[in-house]
Order: structure tokens, then sequence, then C-alpha cells
């Protein structure tokens, strides 16, 4: 058993690898898998913020961050604000809140959240 694990640890891409680890702290917060997600529905949501962006809504700024927690992604969008500390790429982030979706985008608005190390 530790011998396949070994084996395994070198044979799996670095991809494969972060992902399992990020799973695994996603489940470890008690949150809800992105690709579980319905609209309509509070959830629990934990991952990584992929990216950060400050785009307009309705005259003004709002930040949107990307975050997946190796099954999919989900967009949290902050509106009237410009910045918001701590929050970065990179960075491991617990957010809760209504899921909405738009399209193929997942979005919740207004996220209550929780940064993580």
């Amino acid at each position: 058993m530790a011998l396949r694990r070994f084996v395994e640890k070198f044979t799996k891409s670095t991809e494969d690898l972060d992902r399992e680890k990020l799973e695994e702290f996603c489940s470890g917060c008690g949150a809800t898998a992105v690709e579980a997600l319905t609209a309509r529905r509070r959830a629990r949501i934990a991952g990584e913020i992929r990216s950060v962006r400050i785009v307009p809504r309705a005259g003004a700024a709002a930040v949107e961050a990307t975050i997946n927690d190796g099954t999919g992604s989900v967009t949290a969008v902050f509106l009237g604000r410009r910045r918001i500390g701590g929050v970065s790429t990179g960075r491991r982030i617990v957010i809760d809140g209504m899921v909405a979706v738009d399209g193929k985008r997942r979005i919740v608005f207004n996220p209550t959240y929780e940064l993580r190390p």
C-alpha cells in the first residue's frame, strides 16, 4: 500500500497532485463541490482564487474573484468594492452565499468569506 502511494507520487503529474490536495482541503472545510451546486440555493464553497479583477457593474466597481475547487469554478462578486484586503490570486478561501447561474457561469453575489492559509 505504501509502495503504491510512493509510486503514484512520482508518476502523477503536478497538476493532478495539486488538484487532489485542493479537493482534500475543500472536503475538509465541509464545502459543497462546485460541480454539485444548484441555482437559488445557499452553499458553502471552498477553493483557491484563480483570478481577481475589477469590473464595472451598473456604474459602480465590483471585485470578481474566480474560485476553483478542483471540480469547477465559481465567481464571487463583491459589489461596490474596488479591492478587498487579502483576496489575491493563489489564496485559499471559503465563501458562503446564494448561488446564481448566468449561462454556464456560477456566481455568488456578496458572499461572506474566510481567508485560509
